[in-house]
């Protein structure tokens, strides 16, 4: 029933046959059954009102099965909600989709179990557990179940899935599937023997996630979230891309048009003798200091400037 998004209503009438008296058989033409008349087709569903069908049938189930991936049950509200937002952003693309539910169902799990939710300062506090011990007891065996383990038993043994599927929606082979399942099978049942065989822990799982009271948002909600956060993103792309272009403008207009190279660092210059301090001259300096004095103005060697 989940796969398929667009509902149709056909309506079909039955015609009744019309017959005369014997007295008038003789007279009148026999008259002949009547056809139905034929019903036209309702117009199908917008595309608002096929992502509220889908939404409405598989959300419920959809934030149990990522309560019982996570064991947060505000995280899986987000995680379905998240995975929605992205199913209406390609809505054209989910809309043909074999399978939509199988889509969304496997965005909510990627985010679900995304490593990154460690870092968050809200979930860095375990929640409070069920009040039940065997409740309890469950979800700590399937916490305790690497997550990649966990996805494959949820959708074997919870949602229902056969191998060949819950190998393609977590993407691995089939082989690899199978010993995924055997082995969360084999760590279940070593820590509740009771739940060895696959019809009681299908049960059980059904019965831990029909226990919390987990309520999704109303589609409208999630579609007016989804439209929100991609007009931010939207924006914030076309901001970056402005100050990106600004910037390289700037450094265009600024950069130097030649190339200049850059200068050497000092060298010490080495076998040049070192400055002598003046001290007292000589007898030939002071006889040469003389002469220098004597002939300042009238010597052969010397220019003196004549004003006119």
């Amino acid at each position: 029933m989940c796969r398929s998004i667009y509902v149709y209503v056909l309506f079909r009438t039955k015609g009744r046959p019309v017959t005369q008296s014997r007295a008038s058989e003789s007279t009148e033409a026999p008259v002949t059954e009547l056809q139905p008349t034929p019903e036209p087709a309702p117009a199908p569903l917008t595309p608002a009102q096929a992502f509220d069908a889908l939404y409405a049938f598989c959300a419920p189930a959809l934030v149990r099965q990522a309560y019982l991936l996570t064991g947060r049950r505000e995280l899986a509200r987000e995680s379905v909600e998240r995975a929605f937002q992205l199913a209406w952003q390609r809505w054209p693309e989910v809309a043909v989709d074999r399978d939509p539910a199988g889509w969304v169902r496997a965005a909510a799990y990627d985010i679900a179990l995304s490593p990154w939710h460690r870092f968050r300062p809200r979930y860095r506090h375990p929640e409070p557990p069920p009040p039940d011990a065997p409740d309890r007891a469950l979800l700590s065996a399937l916490l305790k179940l690497p997550p990649p383990y966990r996805r494959t038993l949820l959708l074997y043994d919870g949602v229902g899935l056969d191998l060949p599927e819950t190998a393609a929606e977590t993407e691995a082979s089939t082989p690899a599937a199978a010993g995924r399942l055997l082995h969360a099978r084999e760590a279940i049942a070593a820590r509740l023997p009771e739940l060895a065989d696959s019809s009681e822990l299908h049960r059980r799982l059904a019965e831990l996630a029909s226990t919390e009271r987990l309520r999704a948002a109303r589609p409208p909600t999630v579609r007016r979230g989804g439209e929100r956060r991609t007009r931010f993103w939207t924006r914030a792309a076309i901001a970056f891309t402005v100050a990106l272009m600004g910037t390289t403008t700037f450094a265009l207009r600024t950069a130097p048009t030649q190339y200049e190279p850059p200068v050497s660092p000092g060298v010490r210059v080495q076998g040049v003798p070192p400055r002598v301090a003046p001290g007292a001259l000589s007898e030939a300096e002071v006889e040469l200091r003389a002469k220098l004095r004597r002939e300042a103005e009238h010597g052969p060697d010397r220019l003196v400037p004549v004003a006119r």
